[in-house]
């Protein structure tokens, strides 16, 4: 019997719901093996993966789990079986609540031929049976279900009529649409190069080998994977067998076999533009197989000449040789232009768009190798790092494996030049590395080294000769010195930026609206769609004017306080001045502590600069309506660098001088350093459970009024406070803008940078007031790079919050309705957030009482887009004035989306947030969406301007983040690396995830605003 837990409820409602229900125990049945299906993201592809063993994720204990998802029976809120079945999924709306969450598999290969069904109701299509999904498609949720070959399900229609609230405006959209299609038949092939599991590269080079192309003719067109397309009806199958050596003008070694390789080519069928343009214009009502393959077509048509002309880093090109900024340590950036093809809404119908924005892309800079070596590893110069590799091979060895597959030229050979791929270093040097060689005149081998090889052979005297030497991926030991070594140019850096980089990379790409415009516009230039010679042949006619739609601005709220109220108006700006906060933190500060940290150096900061700042300090925050018993909190003095020492004298200190729990400890630390800020941070809220405020020396030294506001701000809200919140013209109500109690719950799934082996943090933050003002936040680890928040973490994050919430908020009852912030999920993912984390939050709330129904409502909103609007009256920069929303133009022709600009943007080009709308039992009017998102940015705990996105999606976001240093191997020299467990003969490794270490509640710090 599994253990019971309990809701709290009223004692009126305590008759007619059993809060714990015994779990049924039923025999579930898993399959032992699944396939596995690409997707057309990584992001994607990992929402996807199939059933694996001994993935783990989420909260403590980890039990044994299949994607990603407990194997065992969870049992949340009393009685939901978290099983997995396997069956195929059903509508979120048809599919029973409580019923286990569907694996998310994919389906079977087979032969390659027509779309048919597969015994699961999956359609399969095209693109799953040649594993070839289109990675670079910007589509709705519907059409992504074509991709998957999901079966057609129904999702949130666009309102018939357009928003009539705030005022009429005129936007102008970075957006070209597309005017003319082709008339002529195209024909799809599919092309496969060995057994069809050969690496990109590979086939990249037997396409474009001599024999295929004359073979072939000019015309075709290739993704670079398995289709291709031509107005040439090849109706018969072409099969080669290719020398390789001899394509390459290549002599065949004696004594070994030539590079030998097939490729097949094959006509599968005509792409259908009749279909996609009968769906657009609504003659049919479902996206099918024929539609998506003239999309993707479209795609690859807009791609091919500038690919040939510019380098490709996926949807973004950019120029040879174009001017570039160094960023630091071998990095530099340069300016380039994104495009993408999508299906838009008009006024007069649906039309194909293509989105067109700045590329800001970091490249390594292009110079000697040894050059870019001694910048990657940190060094001043090239003999510094031949220093550091013979002292601490460590710090060299991690600077260069960031050069792993960085493509080199060498030139020793005179004017003939050979391009390599970087595999590793060797950590010997020229002279000491040795091998056999043939000696020209005696004609025998004899052994030489690398600096004497090359000395003799190409009469070059190596300058560096004990640098390491760098091996090669082609050839079997093929190793060359460093400096022989020249960088390629335009080849992306796709690591994590440091912070002097990161500094540099925001001054670089952040830039004003007509200095944004002009980038664009040399884009535009750049793609120069009238002389494209592909789209010509083909037909495809592109307006280069840009799209001007019908927007709308909404009208500011008032920002109420508890005395003295803000009318930002169209500034999106106000401050505190004579302002009290809404709520002030409900128990009188009592017990609390400063702890001030000495620099580095030995500096002491002076005694009586503190003691001014804290009287300020006290001041202004009665001032703002703070209550304060003790207004001369014991202060302490700390020396050496154990942090966790800092914090159990400051945790004692004020618990011992109040005689009481302490309530908040500050911190005054000389510098930005994140390491130390980190530890503070975890040893607090995981050994004592108690908040903390950090600030720094310099700050305090200024004591300036308007820093001190804005640190209380969060002061205020981490003692359980509320700044202020907005009053529009249906909001003024006790309940704001809403008329029945709601809850509103937010999401994110973080993930570490590329190349880190850190887990992913699912957050939930939930909404504790009735005006939706404060949230709660719950963080824990979500397995590696999984986007979807597993079954184990709804349960045991949004449990106790909505225990809270029915306590405190609904006075013993469960809200009447829910409303999901998601934050960071592509289209592709939107059925996933449906069936898994919507099914389980329902399961979770029926648990309870299995009568109960509560309406949800679910809205993604996200900012990872290359929309912006370029409004004909904007702000003094030419940004959107906050409160512009657009619904149509770029927008889904079908489906309920918009993007708002809520925040004014204080540098750069504003982005506004793209939200969709995926469920809505709520039935809530889209102007009531519009009004809830506006108004709530208004109310975010620790700004005074409305925020870009809705705050339950930023407090999330930020917790996330926040939560990092609760892992418990952060800190260590292997910081947050999670451990890896090769399975079988496999050289693929399943990492397993540690939980957080949890936040001891004593002093409630689960339910506040501990992440603020």
């Amino acid at each position: 019997m599994p253990q019971q837990t309990t809701l709290y409820l009223s004692s009126q409602q305590q008759h007619s719901a059993h809060i714990l229900r015994t779990p049924q125990h039923t025999s579930t049945s898993y399959p032992p093996t699944a396939t596995s299906m690409a997707g057309p993201q990584k992001k994607r592809a990992e929402a996807e993966r199939a059933p694996q063993p001994s993935t783990t994720s989420g909260s403590t204990p980890h039990p044994p789990s299949v994607n990603n998802r407990p194997l065992q029976r969870v049992t949340a809120m009393g009685g939901f079986d978290g099983s997995r079945d396997g069956s195929p999924s059903n509508s979120p709306s048809t599919r029973p609540i409580g019923s286990p969450r569907p694996a998310t598999t994919s389906p079977s290969q087979s032969a390659v031929g027509s779309p048919s069904v597969s015994g699961s109701g999956r359609t399969k299509n095209y693109f799953q049976l040649t594993q070839s999904l289109p990675k670079n498609l910007d589509l709705g949720m519907q059409q992504w279900n074509t991709v998957r070959g999901y079966a057609p399900s129904d999702v949130v229609q666009k309102p018939s009529k357009p928003s009539t609230l705030g005022q009429a405006t005129k936007i102008g959209l970075n957006t070209f649409n597309v005017v003319e299609y082709p008339k002529v038949a195209v024909y799809q092939y599919e092309v496969l190069v060995g057994n069809g599991v050969e690496k990109r590269g590979l086939v990249r080079a037997v396409w474009e080998c001599a024999t295929v192309q004359n073979t072939l003719g000019k015309g075709f067109i290739f993704d670079g994977n398995r289709l291709a397309w031509s107005l040439k009806n090849v109706d018969r199958e072409l099969r080669l067998n290719l020398n390789m050596d001899q394509e390459r003008s290549q002599t065949t070694k004696a004594g070994k076999q030539p590079d030998t390789q097939r490729i097949l080519i094959r006509q599968t069928n005509k792409v259908h533009f009749d279909t996609l343009l009968a769906y657009m214009s609504r003659k049919v009502d479902h996206f099918d197989n024929g539609s998506l393959e003239a999309i993707n077509f479209l795609d690859h048509l807009l791609r091919e000449y500038p690919s040939k002309q510019f380098t490709q880093i996926k949807r973004s090109f950019f120029k040879r040789g174009e001017n570039r900024t160094l960023l630091g340590r071998g990095v530099e950036a340069m300016k380039g232009v994104y495009q993408s093809l999508r299906m838009a809404h008009t006024p007069q119908g649906a039309t194909l768009t293509i989105n067109v924005d700045v590329a800001n892309g970091m490249f390594f800079t292009a110079s000697r190798l040894d050059i870019l070596a001694f910048n990657m590893v940190g060094c001043r110069n090239t003999n510094d790092l031949i220093q550091v590799c013979r002292t601490n091979r460590e710090r060299a060895h991690k600077g260069l494996k960031l050069l792993k597959r960085v493509k080199v030229i060498t030139k020793h050979r005179g004017s003939e030049e050979a391009e390599w791929c970087i595999e590793s270093f060797i950590f010997k040097t020229a002279k000491e590395h040795k091998f056999q060689a043939l000696d020209k005149q005696s004609v025998k081998e004899v052994t030489t080294s690398i600096f004497d090889y090359f000395a003799k052979s190409y009469n070059i005297r190596l300058q560096f000769p004990e640098l390491p030497l760098v091996k090669m991926t082609r050839g079997k030991n093929t190793i060359f010195p460093m400096e022989l070594c020249i960088v390629k140019e335009n080849q992306r850096y796709p690591f994590k930026c440091d912070e002097k980089q990161t500094s540099e990379m925001i001054k670089f790409a952040v830039t004003p609206p007509a200095q944004r415009w002009a980038a664009i516009d040399h884009g535009l230039k750049m793609l120069d769609w009238s002389n494209d010679p592909v789209l010509k042949h083909f037909g495809l006619r592109v307006n280069p004017t840009k799209t001007v739609v019908d927007g709308r601005v909404l009208t500011a709220p008032v920002v109420k306080y508890g005395a003295g109220d803000a009318k930002p108006g169209t500034s999106g700006r106000w401050d505190l001045k004579g302002k009290k906060f809404l709520a002030s933190n409900p128990a009188p500060l009592k017990a609390w502590s400063i702890t001030v940290c000495s620099g580095r150096r030995g500096g002491k900061p002076e005694k009586a600069t503190i003691d001014n700042f804290v009287a300020e300090f006290v001041k202004i925050y009665k001032g703002h309506g703070g209550k304060v018993e003790n207004a001369s909190p014991v202060m302490n003095l700390t020396a050496g660098d154990d942090v966790g020492d800092w914090v159990t004298k400051a945790w004692n200190a004020a618990g011992t001088a109040a005689n009481a729990r302490p309530q908040i400890l500050l911190f005054i630390l000389p510098d930005k350093d994140a390491g130390v800020y980190g530890r503070i941070k975890r040893s607090a809220e995981c050994r004592y459970g108690v908040v903390t405020q950090c600030m720094q020396y310099a700050h305090v030294q200024k004591c300036q009024p308007q820093y001190i506001s804005n640190v209380l701000m969060k002061f205020n809200a981490k003692l359980g406070g509320t700044t202020c919140r907005a009053v529009g013209p249906k909001s003024g109500g006790p309940g704001g803008i809403f008329t029945v109690p709601t809850m509103i719950i937010g999401a994110d799934v973080s993930h570490a940078a590329p190349g880190s082996q850190a887990g992913s943090m699912a957050a939930l933050t939930v909404s504790m007031d009735n005006l939706a003002a404060r949230y709660s936040g719950s963080v824990q680890t979500n397995g590696y790079r999984v986007e979807m928040i597993t079954t184990e973490n709804i349960n045991s994050l949004l449990k106790p919050q909505i225990q809270h919430w029915v306590q405190t908020v609904g006075n013993g009852k469960f809200p009447q309705r829910v409303i999901y912030m998601r934050d960071g999920v592509s289209e592709g993912q939107y059925r996933h957030v449906l069936e898994q984390e919507i099914h389980d939050i329902k399961a979770l709330l029926k648990s309870a009482n299995a009568a109960m129904n509560i309406p949800i409502t679910a809205i993604v909103g996200s900012k990872r887009h290359h929309i912006r609007f370029f409004p004909d009256r904007g702000d003094r920069n030419g940004n959107p004035l906050p409160g512009t929303f657009v619904e149509t133009g770029v927008t889904h022709p079908f489906e309920n989306d918009f993007y708002l600009c809520a925040h004014a943007a204080i540098k750069g080009t504003a982005r506004p947030t793209h939200y969709h709308v995926i469920l809505n039992e709520c039935k809530m009017s889209n102007d009531e969406i519009y009004t809830l998102l506006y108004e709530h940015s208004y109310q975010y705990m620790r700004a005074t301007t409305p925020v870009s996105i809705h705050p339950a999606i930023y407090y999330a976001h930020i917790a996330a983040l926040r939560a990092v240093s609760h892992d418990p191997k952060w800190g260590n020299p292997s910081e947050g690396a999670p451990q890896q467990t090769t399975i079988g003969s496999s050289d693929k490794t399943t990492v397993i995830v540690d939980p957080l270490l949890p936040m001891p509640n004593q002093g409630a710090i689960n339910t506040s605003m501990w992440y603020i």
